[in-house]
């Protein structure tokens, strides 16, 4: 029975829409329980229970019978969030006989809800003739299948849901949910960005008839260099494999050869699909064959057929640009957006990023806010492969991205995108102002960057300097480790620009989600592994060719200051300084004369937080980074949408971590600093000032509404409020307690950028 789950799932992951992997689930269900009936019931959003599909009850009735919230067994089912076995469900109270069904003849009754995230999306019902209960096996079955399929489902609903919205001329936008990775509203078209040699993740693309022959030609080719290369390894392997292995070769060559492959790929290039996208259906086709196999060798063969997919289309990518003309309002989205991604898209045109993955606090989202874009991250089951070219608007405040909107729904983004407009530019008054509050309090306000574009709007905004300059930025979208002369220029645009004003650049910070394409970090738990300050300290070479260049660009200029991340143990600190001291050194003896800067840390691992005496005797300042911090602290990985409503930077451990690191730093004498999102959130930032916070660091497009909200406070309401806080149980508590607090002082267009 078990091992028919598995086959069941696959044959609802290929689904190409709901109704057709509700009907493969009532069939399959039905035949491996040897059940008289098995349905299942959807909830609509109307929160109504639906009959989707059905084998053995009346088939007309699917799509016509409809239950109340809570109504007869299935309605049980729904209200208890958990089986519902009976050996005689017509005896049961809360039965209710629907005569659309002709169900009369069925006695025992099995339902079990189909969850995910806590929702209840529908029940999968069995039903038999004889008055018995289900065995425990059957029913655990069930269960087993329902919470695997919730996800399976979920993914039917969103492809098919788009599959028929983009059939359908002017119709009603399709919503996909996520998390909000970046506040704001934006318009634009979608552009679907993909890893190299990801057949799932390469979208349908529409070519016109005068391409056809062209991708066919491309076809041909990337097969005839793929067998090229699959010779050439089988002559070099000969000698060191038996002959039974090497044949996995000429089955491969046979593959690349065969009708079933060649044949569908040209007719569905011949369609006017693009090359990739018409391997990508051919390659699914097979590969779904292989699965459903009993024999398990013949099953793992169908991992032999997705190689050979991977292979041709490493091929087919191989002769594409590299960066597609863009000249309209354009969002990105993608199973994974990475960094690199958003150089494919001019500053002037990218309009919104979507990811699959990631939350508000992943990296690409820090760069969103970075950029003022808004960002809709973590969109659980995202159909990237038909969403490219298709009209977009995404709401980075509520996490929403809908699909072909409607003209009525367009007018009312376009409202909404032009009051935000008026509110930005009501605000840009304060740029010239300082950040004082009422009781005549400076609180310098940095931006967080990692762009040369950032430079000038980060001026204009009337920034006091730079808190966190991310070095790892120019790495992350080059081909190979930039040289020493390289950095210098990059370090120096950025060292002057901000002149006199204090920059304090970061030391590469690869590792975790930021991981360098030429420098692949492959680890089970990234977030816990080899990255920031560890690489480094592994890879002197790189981390000394940095510090050189670092120290040389701020030669005359006396405004850098040096920090340290993913910092763990004073260990680490000491020889951190020593390689800084070594670089110091050697270019003194090369004539370069350069001060010594200021050097703190970041304060991101737990473990500092109880160390923070013993660091102030090494280090200059602290720099609280809350986005790792938090995800520390509360055991939540940030770029995991599953638990990514976790990650709450107002939580109340959080702010008695800060409380705490603000009071050991102050008795230390050192200064503090937050150059984490949580600084850049209007609400978040007023307790920080009430904590006892020196400086808050942001992205550019925050300073202004942070601005707002210190110059309308006085420090000893932002304390009072602070202490009230702390003595709170739920971060919930804490966002309505300031959110109250920014209505009364007239902030209330701050509010929705804060949550």
């Amino acid at each position: 029975m078990f091992d028919s789950l598995r086959r069941i799932i696959q044959a609802v992951n290929a689904a190409p829409d709901l109704n057709t992997a509700l009907n493969i689930i009532v069939q399959r269900v039905k035949q491996t329980i040897g059940a008289d009936v098995a349905s299942v019931y959807f909830r609509d959003a109307d929160g109504q229970l639906v009959l989707m599909a059905t084998d053995g009850l009346n088939p007309a009735a699917v799509g016509m019978v409809r239950l109340d919230d809570g109504e007869g067994l299935v309605g049980l089912v729904v209200e208890r969030a958990e089986p519902v076995n009976l050996e005689d469900g017509p005896a049961h109270p809360r039965y209710r006989y629907v005569t659309e069904t002709e169900e009369e003849p069925f006695h025992g009754f099995l339902g079990v809800p189909i969850i995910q995230h806590r929702r209840v999306l529908g029940v999968l019902v069995v039903r038999q003739r004889a008055v018995r209960r289900f065995a425990e096996t059957e029913e655990t079955f069930l269960v087993t299948l329902a919470a695997q399929l919730a996800g399976a489902i979920s993914h039917a609903d969103a492809s098919g849901g788009v599959t028929r919205l983009l059939q359908e001329v002017g119709g009603t936008a399709f919503t996909l949910k996520g998390l909000s990775g970046s506040p704001g509203l934006a318009l634009g078209h979608a552009l679907v960005v993909y890893p190299p040699a990801n057949l799932e993740a390469i979208p349908d693309h529409a070519i016109p008839p005068e391409a056809v022959a062209v991708e066919q030609d491309r076809f041909r080719q990337a097969l005839s260099d793929v067998e090229a290369d699959i010779r050439d390894l089988s002559r070099r392997m000969s000698a060191s494999l038996p002959a039974e292995d090497l044949a996995l070769f000429d089955a491969l060559l046979l593959m690349l050869s065969s009708d079933t492959l060649v044949g569908p790929t040209l007719r569905r290039i011949g369609e006017g699909n693009w090359a990739p996208g018409a391997l990508r259906e051919t390659i699914r086709d097979h590969v779904k064959i292989f699965d459903a196999m009993e024999d398990a060798y013949l099953r793992e063969r169908g991992e032999d057929v997705r190689d050979l997919g991977r292979r041709i289309l490493m091929r087919l990518q191989s002769d594409q640009p590299s960066v597609r003309v863009v000249n309209e309002p354009t969002i990105l989205v993608g199973e994974e957006v990475t960094a690199s991604h958003l150089a494919e898209v001019p500053t002037q045109y990218l309009a919104g990023i979507v990811s699959a993955r990631g939350s508000s606090s992943s990296h690409v989202a820090i760069l969103a806010h970075a950029l003022g874009i808004p960002a809709v991250m973590g969109v659980d089951q995202l159909p990237v492969n038909r969403l490219d070219e298709q009209s977009l608007v995404i709401d980075g405040y509520r996490g929403q991205v809908y699909v072909k909107p409607s003209g009525h729904m367009l007018e009312e983004f376009e409202r909404l995108v032009g009051e935000e407009a008026e509110l930005t530019a009501g605000l840009e008054e304060l740029a010239a102002l300082p950040a004082l509050t009422l009781d005549g309090v400076h609180v310098p306000l940095y931006v967080n960057t990692g762009l040369l574009s950032d430079i000038s709007p980060s001026l204009r905004s009337g920034a006091d300097g730079v808190g966190l300059y991310r070095t790892e930025i120019p790495f992350l979208i080059r081909d190979g480790f930039p040289g020493e002369e390289e950095q210098v220029q990059i370090y120096r645009q950025v060292l002057e620009g901000f002149a006199p004003r204090p920059v304090t650049l970061r030391t590469l910070d690869v590792g975790g989600d930021k991981a360098l394409p030429y420098f692949p970090i492959h680890e089970d738990n990234p977030f816990l592994g080899w990255r920031g300050i560890r690489l480094m300290l592994d890879h002197p070479e790189i981390f000394l060719t940095q510090l050189r260049a670092v120290l040389r660009a701020s030669c005359g200029l006396n405004n850098l200051r040096l920090m340290l991340p993913m910092i763990s143990d004073v260990g680490e600190v000491d020889e951190a300084l020593e390689l800084i001291r070594r670089a110091h050194t050697e270019l003194a003896e090369e004539g370069i004369a350069v001060d010594l800067p200021q050097v703190g840390v970041m304060i991101e691992v737990p473990s500092v937080i109880y160390q923070i005496p013993q660091l102030a005797r090494r280090v200059d300042f602290f720099s609280v980074g809350t986005n790792d911090l938090t995800q520390y602290l509360l055991a939540v990985d940030r770029n995991n949408a599953k638990v990514a409503e976790l990650y709450n930077s107002l939580h109340p451990a959080v702010l008695q971590a800060l409380a705490q690191i603000v009071d050991e730093a102050h008795g230390s004498g050192r200064e503090v600093s937050v150059c984490g999102e949580m600084a850049g959130d209007p609400a978040a930032a007023l307790i920080l000032l009430g904590l006892g916070v020196d400086s808050l660091s942001m992205s550019v497009g925050s300073i202004a509404r942070v601005k707002a909200v210190i110059r309308a406070f006085s420090l000893g309401r932002a304390r009072e409020l602070a202490a009230n806080a702390l003595g709170m149980e739920k971060a919930v508590a804490v966002r309505s307690l300031l959110n109250n607090a920014l209505e009364e002082a007239g902030l209330g267009g701050l509010v929705r950028a804060g949550k």
